[in-house]
């Protein structure tokens, strides 16, 4: 409850200014029997006594400090060196709001500019904006780049059904109204791309070729951009030769090829830009975020500097003053407060400053070499779990022959609520139910592991599977 230090004095004001005679009549409209309510509240406790409870309501819950965990779909738990909390929670930058005045925010720039140089590198394009909110505004916000870069000529939009459903939800959002035209990942479609329990018998990878094929043949002269993921919703890596090849197809139609990923997994995978990617998005949480209830989080944004103009968001770049001393600013703002409306790409009037410093601080501790250790773990352990886990009766792959980063999706003997149950019985955080977003693969879990999972909990977690499908 809030305190509002009001004097009678000031009361009295108020009520003279608006015409009303005493605080009953300005609630004259609200039922006298409602106007102050009797409230069974227990007795106060001291502080001490308060925290405590709170306490032991908080380890009712099953939370992955406590718990081996195996949920991912999006957010992923990943260990977070110490110096990352250390930095963000330094007064400068925790308090520090947006910098409109580079000449008191110079350190919160030169932050924002080291972080966008390192998703510049990581993704292997040439130029990264301040962030966005998470993953799926920044998609959203890429379909909109890609239309402006069209001059709105072209007004189709292919996405991919392996695209993050929540990041799609948000770019039909974000475009309603504006006359697009969505399509490649209807509900309505013959299946999911990449083949659900393809044949034992079909070469490694080629689902997602299959898939990254469909896109193509769906891109014409009317297409402003496709949208692919990779590592995509269910863990599956579109391999380079047929990112190369769709990014081929795509650009032969005159349209720009949108590339979600994980940052993580470009520890270990060839970075989007090389492959021929024009704007390269996703959330960058698993660097250095907590989970945090699902947010806040961070989206990154990188692409071509032949697109820098129209851009959203913001870049923070590196100048020189009058006296030749480095310094940084804002540039090459390209949002409605800065320049005329009618010639805006973006309202987007922020940027997740500490989220993507946490971030930064991350990718500078880790380095190339930790980064591509985290990947060589999460990769790993994945692979052993579903491994185990495909060999358990009743249980399979669903994508059997189709390469994977840190998730795969598994059919399950029973619903997967109740094998979650029993999981969460047994003290273990289980996979994500695939069937809400994709009712072709009603039964199947999405699981997932990152570094944090040690081969004792994959081990846990497959014998709880096996008591679980006869449970």
């Amino acid at each position: 409850m809030s305190f509002i230090p009001n004097t009678d004095a000031d009361r009295k004001r108020m009520l003279e200014a608006i015409g009303v005679a005493g605080i009953d009549e300005l609630f004259a409209d609200v039922p006298a029997g409602f106007r102050y309510p009797r409230l069974d509240l227990p007795s106060p406790v001291s502080e001490m006594e308060a925290l405590g409870e709170l306490d032991e309501l908080a380890r009712r819950d099953l939370d992955c400090t406590r718990a081996p965990c195996f949920l991912g779909a999006g957010a992923y738990r990943h260990f977070i060196p110490s110096v990352v909390d250390f930095v963000v929670s330094r007064s400068e930058f925790s308090t520090a709001y947006t910098p409109y005045q580079p000449e008191i925010s110079q350190g919160t720039l030169q932050a924002i500019f080291e972080y966008q140089t390192m998703i510049a590198r990581l993704t292997g394009m040439e130029v990264s904006n301040a962030s966005h909110y998470d993953g799926a505004t920044a998609t959203a916000e890429a379909v909109l780049m890609s239309v402006n870069v069209a001059q709105h000529a072209r007004t189709r939009v292919v996405l991919s059904s392996g695209v993050h459903p929540q990041y799609r939800e948000v770019v039909r959002t974000y475009t309603q109204g504006m006359g697009l035209d969505i399509r490649g990942d209807e509900p309505a479609g013959a299946g999911l791309e990449g083949g659900a329990g393809a044949g034992a018998g079909a070469a490694a990878g080629a689902g997602m070729a299959a898939a990254a094929e469909r896109l193509a043949a769906a891109c014409d002269g009317a297409t402003a951009c496709v949208v692919v993921q990779s590592p995509d919703f269910f863990g599956r890596i579109v391999a380079p030769d047929a990112m190369r090849a769709l990014a081929d197809r795509v650009h032969a139609c005159g349209a720009l090829l949108v590339a979600a990923a994980n940052p993580v997994s470009l520890g270990l995978l060839v970075p989007p830009g090389e492959l021929g990617a024009d704007i390269v998005v996703g959330d960058g949480q698993p660097l250095g975020n907590s989970l945090s209830f699902g947010g806040p989080t961070l989206g990154f944004f990188a692409f071509r500097r032949e697109h820098i103009r129209k851009s959203s968001g913001r870049i923070s770049g590196e100048t020189t003053d009058r006296e030749g001393r480095r310094g940084y600013v804002f540039t090459l703002n390209t949002r409605e407060q800065h320049i005329r409306r009618e010639k805006a790409t973006s309202n987007i009037c922020t940027n997740q400053s500490l989220n993507a410093l946490a971030a930064a601080v991350c990718m500078a501790a880790l380095g190339p070499r930790g980064l591509r250790r985290v990947a060589e773990l999460c990769w790993q352990k994945a692979h052993y779990a579903a491994d185990r886990v495909a060999r358990l009766p009743g249980w399979s792959l669903c994508f059997p022959r189709d390469p994977f980063f840190h998730e795969f999706a598994v059919r399950c003997p029973r619903p997967v609520g109740e094998i979650n149950r029993s999981l969460k019985g047994r003290g273990i955080i289980g996979g994500y139910d695939l069937g809400g977003d994709y009712p072709q693969l009603e039964g199947c879990m999405l699981l997932c592991c990152t570094e944090t999972n040690t081969k004792a909990d994959i081990d846990r977690l497959v014998e709880a599977l096996k008591e679980a499908s006869h449970a």
